[in-house]
């Protein structure tokens, strides 16, 4: 039995007898289109020469899915975790090819450009992807939401968060190295593991080539498993979580960036742009911005920290430079001064009251003095607290640095 949530181990010693492609299919009660998919598998690996295996990644079929592929010679693997990735994550585990290929078994990928997805590999790449938009996609092959709106739209995202490079991300026919697989660390079971594979591929930097392929209509008479609208926004959701410079830094840097400018505008007094006057209710939503995209940054980092430390992204260049030289005390320092000078400005204000009595004061000039000290009281201690917390999360790097460094010493 496979246990697709265990990552695989390099072997020490290569087996001399392994063929040098696996092509892993995922199944779940695909009787009807298996045996077709199967057949046109081998036939592409014999008119190509390779060595290769064909695996049938079984995910709990009912239909008898798994004998037919048997019959045909497939090495069929049962996975008991339900998912997409889980079935892909399970047969490349047991493949012993050194490149794999994964593809769907309903039939609408044409598997005989096999043979160029494995050149491309040979050539140096870690990863290939097809690309239905430059190979063809044959009418009824896919819906017109999926093919002009939904997989354009992904994919382009994709590129502006990764820079992936790639015109189709959700093409499922695709090969890569078993060092490349390994190195991606993918973790997630349903249909996001297609959108991880592209985004880990991107972030790790492996080379990644695209090979024309071709999308036929599905063969099955049945419903796809695929829902347009829920995996499209699974994919979506995944590619935001994974980017946490555009999740967060971005709309928190716009927010902090513009509430600082306004504020600078509005201190010294009103401002007036044709008919239109700004005064300290303005300067009071300035405030707020200023106040909430500071936060949505510490967002920002604590997210990018946390996955590097879990290992779902790898590390960033900027953070680990960054980190050098800024620590909690650093943190401390600036959020304590940051915090004084906001209390400062409160007393002022307080003892500006006091002078009158603790009568009605001038809205105009101390809301001006009383905005900036909350603003600067509310980023001090959010510094403080955010500096502890990220503090935390270190620990365990550090914790694990010292426990590798006992152990190596013990040897």
């Amino acid at each position: 039995m496979i246990t697709p949530t265990q990552n695989p181990e390099p072997t020490a010693i290569a087996d001399r007898s392994a063929p040098e492609v696996s092509i892993v299919i995922p199944c779940l009660n695909e009787a009807e289109t298996i045996e077709g998919v199967v057949r046109e598998v081998q036939a592409a690996v014999e008119k190509n020469g390779l060595s290769a295996e064909v695996i049938v990644a079984d995910n709990g079929s009912s239909d008898g899915s798994q004998q037919i592929a048997a019959r045909l010679g497939a090495k069929v693997i049962s996975v008991v975790e339900r998912g997409y990735g889980s079935a892909l994550r399970g047969g490349i585990f047991a493949a012993r090819g050194r490149y794999i290929i994964m593809g769907d078994a309903d039939g609408s990928y044409d598997f005989s450009s096999i043979g160029t997805f494995v050149d491309k590999l040979r050539q140096g790449n870690d990863f290939v992807m097809g690309n239905r938009f430059k190979g063809g996609i044959q009418p009824g092959a896919m819906p017109w939401k999926n093919q002009w709106i939904g997989t354009p739209a992904l994919s382009r995202i994709a590129n502006l968060f990764y820079r992936t490079g790639i015109g189709d991300v959700n093409c499922g026919l695709r090969a890569f190295t078993k060092p490349a697989f390994v190195k991606m660390n993918l973790q997630t079971t349903g249909m996001e593991f297609a959108s991880e594979m592209v985004v880990k591929a991107s972030l790790h930097r492996l080379r990644i080539a695209e090979v024309p392929t071709i999308l036929r209509p599905d063969m099955r008479t049945r419903r796809p498993h695929l829902n347009p609208w829920r995996d499209g926004w699974r994919h979506l959701r995944f590619m935001l979580l994974y980017t946490p410079a555009w999740l967060f830094l971005v709309p928190g840097a716009a927010m902090f960036v513009v509430g600082v400018i306004g504020s600078a505008l509005l201190l010294p007094g009103p401002l007036r742009i044709g008919a239109a006057a700004f005064d300290i209710h303005t300067l009071l939503l300035m405030a707020f911005l200023i106040i909430v995209g500071y936060q949505v940054i510490v967002f920002a980092v604590s997210t990018r920290t946390f996955a590097t430390e879990t290992g779902l992204l790898p590390p960033s260049p900027v953070l680990s430079g960054l980190y050098r030289y800024v620590r909690l005390e650093t943190g401390l320092l600036l959020g304590g001064l940051a915090t004084l000078v906001g209390l400062a400005g409160v007393l002022i204000a307080a003892i500006a009251w006091s002078r009158v009595g603790f009568q009605q004061l001038d809205p105009d000039t101390t809301m001006r003095q009383l905005i900036p000290a909350v603003v600067l009281l509310s980023i001090g201690v959010q510094t403080v607290f955010a500096s502890f917390f990220l503090s935390m999360l270190g620990l365990h790097t550090s914790q694990r640095g010292h426990l590798e460094a006992g152990v190596n010493s013990d040897r």
